[in-house]
């Protein structure tokens, strides 16, 4: 399970990121069996990887008898042992959502190009796209504006494939694959998921103060019915230790749920050592000849290049990076 969530976001470490249809043949070409020792299928890859079970949300009652799907106020949520992560199984949905035909082409997802789907033009927002010249001798980024609706829509620009591959990457290995300048950019975010954790922390020593207080209560009240002191026919004691009961049991069961969460988070300290391999690897991977798995590791130090005149911008966020 956690095999073919890893593919999806890390890859093997010689692929990028896979796709559902890739994971069914890894695992199919290296004979790792599903539950029933048969091959796997894109369905079951995919429902692994989109039902909120293995989250620790389990959905009852989803369909009726005639396989239609019932409303959302019908459906009975069960929460179960988390086998996957919130943060790893919500970093697939958004994965499998970009990957969709209907919002990226194929061509973005799994083409040789390093900047498709990244690159933008800065004087219109459009995409730039290839264009080649000289029987394809030449490979240039265009803006796609200009080339479908002609100057009015953009002046445009053209600025050589290999010219800016290169001057991208050169300048996120000397400015950002650093291990002080890393170091500094992710401060802020180790805090806040330091707070993030030490929250959940509280919370669950909270759960845990209310299920010893609410057993401390019920063990003076068995004492006081062993002492004679509380009368067994009162109507009352019945309901009084059910709830008592079930205030303890939704603590304990919240609070273990709660904490197999945070241990299965995967948030590890952040050392210098893993910056340094993290940044070495990182400056290594990005000038790998061909551009799908370059680009996989890419998208994770920038998510947006825009191009203007003499200017380069590369836009990131901090949390995908870390």
């Amino acid at each position: 399970m956690r095999l073919i969530y890893r593919l999806a976001l890390e890859g093997d470490g010689t692929t990028g990121q896979m796709g559902v249809k890739n994971i069914v043949s890894y695992l199919n070409s290296r004979r790792i069996f599903n539950r029933d020792s048969g091959r796997w299928g894109i369905g079951q890859v995919h429902r692994i990887l989109t039902r909120r079970t293995y989250m620790d949300e389990h959905e009852f009652n989803k369909r009726s008898k005639t396989k239609e799907l019932k409303p959302k106020t019908e459906v009975v949520v069960v929460p179960v042992p988390p086998i996957i992560d919130h943060e790893t199984f919500d970093a697939v949905q958004k994965l499998l959502k970009a990957r969709n035909p209907k919002v990226m082409p194929a061509r973005v997802i799994s083409g040789p190009t390093m900047l498709t789907g990244l690159i933008h033009c800065a004087k219109c927002g459009g995409a730039m796209t290839i264009r080649t010249g000289k029987g394809g001798r030449y490979r240039y980024y265009a803006c796609s504006m200009k080339a479908r609706q002609g100057p009015t829509a953009c002046e445009g620009m053209a600025v050589p494939m290999q010219k800016l591959d290169d001057l991208v990457a050169d300048h996120l290995e000397k400015q950002l694959l650093q291990p002080e300048r890393l170091e500094t950019i992710l401060t802020a975010v180790l805090d806040r998921r330091e707070e993030c954790s030490k929250r959940h922390r509280e919370h669950i020593a909270e759960l845990n103060k209310r299920a010893t207080e609410s057993e401390l209560r019920l063990k003076r009240l068995y004492a006081a019915i062993e002492a004679g002191v509380v009368n067994l026919d009162d109507p009352a004691l019945k309901n009084r230790i059910d709830g008592l009961k079930a205030i303890r049991d939704q603590a304990r069961a919240d609070a273990d749920r709660a904490q197999a969460m945070l241990q299965n988070s995967g948030q590890k300290a952040v050392t210098p050592r893993m910056l340094r391999k993290f940044a070495a690897t990182a400056r290594e991977r990005i000038r790998l000849e061909g551009g799908g798995y370059r680009r996989d590791h890419l998208r994770a130090l920038a998510q947006r290049v825009e191009v203007a005149e003499g200017e380069v911008r590369i836009m990131r966020s901090k949390s995908r990076l870390l």
